[in-house]
């Protein structure tokens, strides 16, 4: 049932209330985003209980540090078995590629399946008026392009940007680069304080391989149907 596109963001503070809603979620949803508001929270047993549940796990935790520093934080995130994991482009080169390597290395040292390592652009709660506010000249779209560039020059797989630039991100960084598109809204729901959104269907057909979903589903009144909507209303594209 569940459309392997979608990944559910499971913004809660307990391992309590994270395996409470995977429940109710049950086969409707197959891939969830732990971010820092359950990790801080609750710790890495959250990327555990998950995968022994059978699901995919996209570890979000915006990795940004000077570029030893983010290889090792990212090398021991590697041993949790996420499937996709994040750490800021704007840390530039030398941290994605510092962090790129010590990925793959750790993966082959542990003999696992190497996790997705994604770049996060511009975050899509930020528009052009709060982006010229951080002293850019170049507009959000410009410089996501030139961000997606650098992070496939660093050997990163792919990055998070909102559905907006993703047809660009794609027709420049090819079929196979990854990109993940948070700020998705379905018809039945609102805004919320994103600001650079679209529906499911159509960041598919910008380019996005993955749609980040947070409180349409999981604080619908009833989950699952909201998960099971939001298949059908993708489903062909």
């Amino acid at each position: 049932m569940a459309d392997s596109r979608i990944i559910a963001a499971l913004d809660v503070h307990t391992p309590e209330d994270m395996k409470h809603l995977v429940e109710k979620l049950g086969d409707s949803v197959s891939f969830y985003k732990v971010g820092m508001e359950l990790f801080y929270s609750a710790g890495p047993d959250t990327v555990r209980y998950l995968k022994a549940a059978g699901k995919r796990v996209f570890l979000d935790l915006k990795v940004h540090d000077i570029p030893h520093t983010a290889a090792q934080a990212m090398k021991a995130l590697t041993r949790l078995g996420a499937d996709l994991m994040t750490l800021h482009a704007g840390g530039g080169t030398a941290m994605m590629r510092a962090a790129a390597e010590a990925v793959r290395e750790e993966a082959e040292r542990l003999g696992i399946e190497r996790p997705g390592l994604l770049a996060v652009t511009v975050l899509t709660s930020i528009d052009e008026t709060a982006w010229s506010e951080l002293g850019h000249t170049a507009g959000i779209g410009e410089s996501v392009g030139h961000m997606a560039r650098l992070a496939k020059a660093a050997g990163v797989d792919g990055i998070v940007s909102s559905p907006r630039e993703a047809a660009e991100i794609r027709a420049v960084n090819g079929t196979d680069f990854v990109i993940v598109t948070p700020g998705i809204r379905p018809a039945f729901a609102g805004t919320d304080d994103q600001r650079r959104i679209a529906a499911p269907a159509q960041a598919l057909r910008n380019g996005a391989s993955y749609l980040v979903i947070g409180r349409p589903i999981t604080k619908a009144g009833d989950p699952r149907a909201a998960a099971l909507s939001i298949a059908a209303e993708i489903e062909g594209v």
